[in-house]
């Protein structure tokens, strides 16, 4: 994140940059997944602020507001902060600022929002937004009070245009619904790359070796997971980079009863036990299900590894083929 700052509080942002005579030029969300739509702005955000010397950021949420006023009601998140700030640092922004939503954050009028965070401390010269945007207690800004203020403090507001792809408006919502219904090829079109899990590995049950296709399990830290089937993935191990098949379920054959997320890396044998994974799913290959016994799971698995290795080799014909990361 070299060049990128990270702050955790409007006086946070007033001790960093409060000396400066550099405005900034600023979009607010959750900016859960990081799809197109909200690229589309940052890319504005930057584009606008290095016209101007200003500073290029965001000011984002940390946990997702609905976890703190209607927790039954929160999504599952597509993303950790530390994955969100990572693509924050690589979009070319100069900063975040991530607030803390509390109950006390919560209160404040979308007027408050704006005086005390956006022109007090902030010394902000232009907000970049999309048209839905609500903000405030009760949301009661939208983006005509906030076009208002804007004129009354000094600052320019800038509606960017949605993303539509595939006929749908991309959003973290139909994001969070593909990946749910396991249309991940749909997800990797709206966020301009696979979904992916990230975390630790995870001893499995030791079952892969003995059917001649060993695995590695990840312990996802992501909230939002994909629909219970088989999937051709990459998986990302000790900073290399391998094509896979990844079950997600249960394993049924052997009458499991936790979920686990376990992929077959094609032309690795190394036996690990630790370390990071990092999954990305790029296409749906099946739905789970229940077999006779070890052999004919064997047999299913020789095929799916056979459909995931064809599904890379359209792939790679295709202008959608993965570049070396």
């Amino acid at each position: 994140m070299n060049g990128f700052s990270v702050l955790r509080s409007p006086a946070e942002w007033a001790e960093r940059y409060g000396r400066s005579a550099r405005r900034a030029v600023l979009s607010v969300g959750n900016f859960d997944g990081l799809h197109l739509g909200h690229q589309r702005i940052i890319r504005e955000v930057v584009a606008r602020a290095r016209t101007s010397e200003a500073i290029a950021a965001v000011i984002t949420f940390d946990p997702h507001p609905l976890k703190v006023l209607r927790p039954e009601q929160a999504p599952p998140l597509v993303e950790t902060l530390p994955q969100r700030l990572e693509r924050f640092a690589s979009s070319g922004l100069d900063a975040a600022l991530v607030l803390q939503f509390n109950l006390a954050l919560a209160a404040l009028s979308a007027e408050e929002f704006v005086g005390s965070i956006l022109v007090e401390q902030m010394r902000t010269a232009a907000v970049l937004v999309g048209r839905n945007f609500r903000f405030g207690h009760r949301q009661q800004g939208n983006v005509a009070v906030l076009e208002q203020m804007g004129r009354q403090f000094g600052f320019a507001v800038h509606i960017v245009d949605p993303v539509v792809v595939r006929g749908e408006v991309v959003s973290s919502s139909a994001v969070r619904r593909s990946v749910a219904d396991g249309r991940v090829a749909d997800t990797a079109a709206f966020l301009g790359r696979p979904f992916a899990l990230t975390g630790e590995i995870q001893p499995g049950a030791g079952r892969g070796s003995t059917i001649l296709f060993p695995t590695l399990n990840v312990a996802p830290e992501q909230e939002l997971l994909p629909r219970t089937g088989v999937y051709a993935t990459e998986t990302r191990v000790a900073s290399r980079l391998f094509r896979s098949a990844t079950n997600v379920g249960f394993r049924p054959t052997f009458n499991g009863t936790h979920l686990s997320i376990e992929s077959h890396l094609f032309d690795f044998a190394e036996r690990l036990t630790k370390g990071r994974l990092e999954v990305r799913f790029w296409e749906r290959l099946r739905d789970e299900k229940k077999f006779s016994g070890p052999e004919e799971l064997r047999q299913q698995i020789a095929a799916d590894i056979e459909c995931a290795r064809r599904f890379f080799e359209r792939l790679d014909r295709s202008s959608l083929a993965p570049q070396p990361a």
